[in-house]
């Protein structure tokens, strides 16, 4: 029954290690609405996000067999977030090299863990005191380029231009209306940012800058 339902989420996220920063990029995931596997070597964390993440499990990462087994190799990305045992952290990122995966993101608690991973294959290093859970959810899945939330349920964020906006002018496309949120400015390849104004026009290619409440600015780069 396991092995249908992880081959069901092939082309997702996989999150190894549930401390509070995996937990809290693995919900975020969740929420957004991406599948997710969550593995998670300690029985009892496993039982306690069961009825919070759909699909957990209890496993050793640092055995390349057992990932296999859980279809691993089949996913886009994976966060491994095992900060407290260097040595697991290495060996479960050395896995999943080997395992072919081409997005791998990884939790360093020092710029030596992160050098060491990135030499064993991660290809994305974090560091919790600076990049939240619900950050590198939204980067992990690519539809931000960078998120910013405040305390109030308000968010900047830049994230590429959806097709809807493409040779529109701002004022055409309305986004403000019809998405609920406001494109503070436009970057565009080899030129200097650009101030929106109603009369901008909006290329393919463009990243925008928008910002408005949470829900509003994720569902806004989920266009993408």
């Amino acid at each position: 029954m396991l092995d249908k339902q992880v081959k069901s989420l092939a082309g997702s996220v996989v999150v190894i290690g549930l401390g509070r920063f995996g937990t809290g990029v693995a919900t975020s995931l969740v929420q957004l609405g991406h599948d997710v596997l969550a593995i998670e070597s300690n029985a009892e964390t496993v039982q306690n996000l069961s009825g919070i993440l759909p699909h957990v499990v209890q496993a050793d990462s640092t055995d390349i067999e057992t990932l296999r087994q859980l279809g691993v190799q089949d996913f886009a990305h994976a966060v491994v977030s095992i900060g407290s045992d260097l040595e697991a952290s290495v060996l479960t990122v050395l896995n999943l090299s080997q395992l072919s995966l081409k997005d791998i993101w990884v939790k360093a608690n020092n710029p030596q863990h992160g050098r060491i991973a990135e030499r064993v294959g991660a290809h994305h290093v974090v560091y919790p005191e600076t990049d939240m859970g619900e950050r590198v959810a939204h980067l992990v899945t690519g539809k931000m380029i960078d998120f910013i939330e405040f305390d109030d349920g308000f968010a900047i964020a830049k994230t590429r231009s959806p097709m809807e906006t493409h040779k529109k002018t701002l004022s055409q496309s309305d986004v403000r209306k019809r998405h609920g949120i406001t494109v503070v400015g436009i970057k565009r390849r080899h030129q200097d940012f650009i101030y929106a104004k109603p009369d901008t026009e909006i290329k393919p290619g463009d990243h925008l800058i928008v910002a408005g409440p949470t829900r509003q600015v994720e569902r806004f780069a989920a266009l993408y």
